[in-house]
């Protein structure tokens, strides 16, 4: 074991013994990079690549790696319609807006993988190829063990935040290699600068490609926990560079610090200092994520860690080691003790707010026996969304709540009295 991973799990056992960090503080996003030759692997820039973070989106690199594997071996095929489930509808965003019972064209799926990061999509292929998304995360460890990335374990297709859920940019390195080794027929689907769905043109979060010469792939990700981060690959005169970038500060400041890094690789001039305001218009602020639960890519926005038990073994599926619940980034303190809450997810039914409702209860009853159900209606953009809560709580037993639905697989993310309405 290295020893930014004895490190990080000495973190981690501060928390299970009670000394007051949450996982994310634990956990907190490191600043990591890496770039190879793609063809060799060879090591050309090394900044703390063995460094445990979360993958963020980049975890959907995975997803589409098995969903090749299983394209390849007549699994899936293009055209195959699949079901969406209602765990699949009930994903934060950023998403396509999936319904419980409507079918998505395994294709589609892809590109809203490629070019949205849609959490929806993830899992309805997740759950196509594992039955449940937690079975298909234990198959994704598995192959992460397979294509050598000793530090990755996988909790979600997704890459919605999870304590447990953890990486490092040399493995992120190992697997942007493996896609275009192993899938090069599909590897192309990353340079989709964007496909329409549903009536609207989605276009792919990696701004970075549209501007660096080269560059034709591959995934963004973020959450607070993790940073900024970026898996790219380029070409210059027939040599094909991978880089990986973690914990970057912004979008901005995480695209020119690739650029830096792929220049200085290829043997081209420096193009600054990382944090250079280059096309600054980039640098947007806006957000598609419901109170902040989503993993929004490139869209600053906070992003909360779902309170989980934190684990960092690495075995092929590794076991859980009990941890206090995460506390919310920028929670807003204070208050009443009683107006804290839990929001169970973000619907698009009303109907189907009242039954995530009903369910935490079930789940959580002593914890959430006096809490006031309440499904409210919200706008996103265009559409209208039902956001599903149990209000009246005090801050310690919200938290508690989310850690019990957590275990059992829900969505939960605390309320505090800041973020009500």
């Amino acid at each position: 074991m290295g020893r930014h991973l004895l490190a990080a799990a000495a973190l981690l056992g501060m928390v299970a013994v009670g000394f007051g960090l949450s996982a994310a503080e634990a956990l907190a996003a490191k600043a990591a990079a890496i770039v190879v030759d793609a063809r060799t692997g060879q090591v050309l820039i090394d900044q703390d690549a063995d460094a445990i973070t979360h993958p963020a989106s980049l975890t959907k690199m995975m997803t589409l790696y098995l969903t090749f594997d299983a394209l390849e071996d007549g699994r899936l095929t293009l055209d195959q319609q699949l079901p969406v489930s209602s765990w699949a509808e009930s994903m934060t965003p950023t998403k396509l807006g999936l319904r419980a019972g409507q079918t998505l064209k395994v294709e589609t799926a892809i590109l809203g993988l490629v070019t949205k990061s849609a959490n929806d999509a993830a899992v309805v292929l997740a759950e196509a190829l594992g039955g449940t998304e937690s079975r298909f995360a234990e198959m994704m460890t598995r192959k992460a063990r397979e294509l050598g990335m000793r530090h990755t374990v996988y909790r979600n297709a997704s890459g919605l935040p999870n304590m447990e859920q953890v990486t490092t940019a040399r493995d992120y390195s190992f697997l942007s290699r493996a896609l275009m080794r192993d899938h090069a027929k599909y590897y192309p689907y990353f340079s989709r600068r964007n496909f329409v769905y549903g009536g609207r043109t989605l276009a792919n979060h990696n701004h970075l490609m549209s501007r660096y010469e080269g560059m034709d792939g591959i995934k963004t990700g973020y959450t607070v926990a993790s940073g900024f981060n970026l898996a790219a690959s380029a070409v210059r005169d027939g040599r094909r560079l991978v880089g990986v970038v973690l914990g970057g500060k912004s979008a901005v400041s995480r695209d020119n610090r690739m650029a830096a890094l792929l220049d200085q690789a290829f043997g081209r001039p420096n193009r600054g200092r990382d944090d250079a305001p280059v096309m600054a218009s980039l640098d947007t602020t806006r957000s598609d994520a419901i109170d902040g639960e989503g993993d929004d890519d490139d869209e600053e926005v906070e992003v909360k860690a779902k309170p989980v038990r934190a684990s960092l073994q690495t075995a092929a599926v590794p076991a859980a080691i009990p941890a206090a619940p995460a506390r919310e980034e920028k929670s807003t303190r204070g208050g009443s003790p009683s107006h804290w809450g839990v929001q169970v997810g973000a619907f698009s039914s009303k109907a189907a707010g009242n039954k995530a409702v009903s369910q935490a209860v079930k789940q959580a009853p002593f914890l959430l026996r006096t809490a006031k159900a309440s499904v409210v209606e919200a706008k996103t953009g265009k559409d209208t969304v039902y956001r599903a809560r149990l209000t009246g709580l005090d801050e310690k037993d919200a938290r508690k709540a989310c850690a019990v639905l957590t275990k059992h697989g829900h969505h939960c993310v605390a309320v505090s009295p800041g973020e009500r309405g």
